[in-house]
């Protein structure tokens, strides 16, 4: 049998069982984390960061991404205050100027609240979520995709960028990528990227019930498991 744990999250006390991490537990009661780079059932490695949120430990606050941390009996979790809005804000910021030609990126950046951004736009097409690495198995459990480099330099490639014999074509690396879906009005040219915003009026419910998730589409373009899709 399951082993059980309650903990608190945002003042509701949930039920989850053991072994499920704080994102998932919180997903499945109704409490909308944005995330970006967790995918259901794939070891989660807090790439993004956008699941931040405060563990409380002993009167001392603590943050840490929710997809990698695991649920524990009595554990106490903020996952909307100012701090971590603000600084859930900055993230979102810096991830839609990297891809601003992505809709998911652009819907993310509104569901934080983010209007205009600080940084220079860059139009990358990967910004290392990691989702196709972690979701490609490949031949005999052989992944043909993985990092390589470091710093600046990283990116996702094939072995010697070569397309590996054991690539099964399943598709799913490219299914998970959120980079695939792209923005509402088309490619935006070099020097003219902006944050379209056409999506802002979605924005009335979540503004009525903030931190709670009520299906507002903006998990499509990253198959999240609550948006509308998906419930």
């Amino acid at each position: 049998m399951t082993q059980q744990v309650t903990l608190n999250i945002d003042g509701a006390l949930i039920r989850a069982a053991k072994g499920t991490s704080v994102l998932d537990a919180a997903l499945d009661f109704g409490i909308c984390i944005p995330h970006l780079c967790h995918v259901s059932n794939i070891e989660d490695i807090g790439s993004c960061r956008l699941c931040i949120v405060e563990n409380i430990v002993n009167g001392r606050s603590k943050i840490t991404t929710s997809c990698t941390l695991l649920v524990q009996d009595d554990m106490m979790i903020l996952s909307n205050t100012d701090k971590i809005r603000r600084l859930r804000h900055n993230i979102a910021e810096l991830l839609v100027s990297e891809a601003p030609n992505s809709r998911a990126m652009q819907d993310i950046a509104l569901r934080c609240g983010v209007e205009e951004t600080r940084y220079s736009f860059r139009n990358n097409d990967c910004i290392l979520c990691g989702r196709c690495v972690r979701a490609c198995t490949g031949e005999f459990g052989v992944k043909p995709l993985g990092f390589v480099g470091r710093g600046k330099d990283r990116r996702v490639e094939a072995p010697f960028n070569l397309r590996s014999k054991l690539c099964n074509e399943c598709g799913r690396c490219i299914d998970l990528c959120p980079m695939v879906m792209p923005a509402c009005d088309g490619p935006m040219e070099t020097g003219k990227e902006r944050l379209c915003g056409n999506c802002e009026s979605k924005l009335s419910d979540t503004d009525l019930t903030l931190g709670y998730c009520v299906g507002c589409y903006f998990g499509e373009g990253i198959q999240c498991q609550r948006s509308p899709i998906n419930v």
